[in-house]
C-alpha cells in the first residue's frame, strides 16, 4: 500500500507496530529533553541535551524491532536514572 504524488514512486508507510514504535521513541526523547531542562547548570545541561541528540541521530536508522526495543528499553532506564539525580541534588 503505498501512494505517491509523484508518478512512478512510491512511499512505503510505516506498520502500525513501527508507527507505535516511533512515537514510543519521539515521547522518550521529549521527556529526557524536559527533564534535562531541570538540570540547575547551564553547562551541564547544554553537555546532556548535545548527548541525547547525538544519541538519537545516531541510532535514528535502526529498523530491527529488538534492538530498537531494546534501546527505548535502556533510555528510559537513563532517564529514571537522571529523575533520581535530579530529585536527590533537591533535597
Amino acid at each position: 500500500t503505498a501512494l505517491s504524488s509523484v508518478p512512478g514512486q512510491a512511499i512505503d508507510f510505516p506498520s502500525p507496530s513501527q508507527f507505535l514504535r516511533r512515537q514510543q521513541v519521539l515521547q522518550l526523547y521529549r521527556k529526557i529533553l524536559r527533564a534535562i531542562r531541570d538540570v540547575p547548570a547551564e553547562a551541564d545541561r547544554r553537555y546532556l541535551k548535545d548527548w541525547a541528540r547525538e544519541e538519537f541521530r545516531r541510532n535514528k536508522d535502526a529498523t530491527e524491532e529488538d534492538a530498537i526495543r531494546m534501546m527505548i528499553t535502556q533510555g528510559n532506564m537513563q532517564l529514571q536514572e537522571l529523575q533520581r539525580t535530579l530529585k536527590l541534588a533537591k533535597s
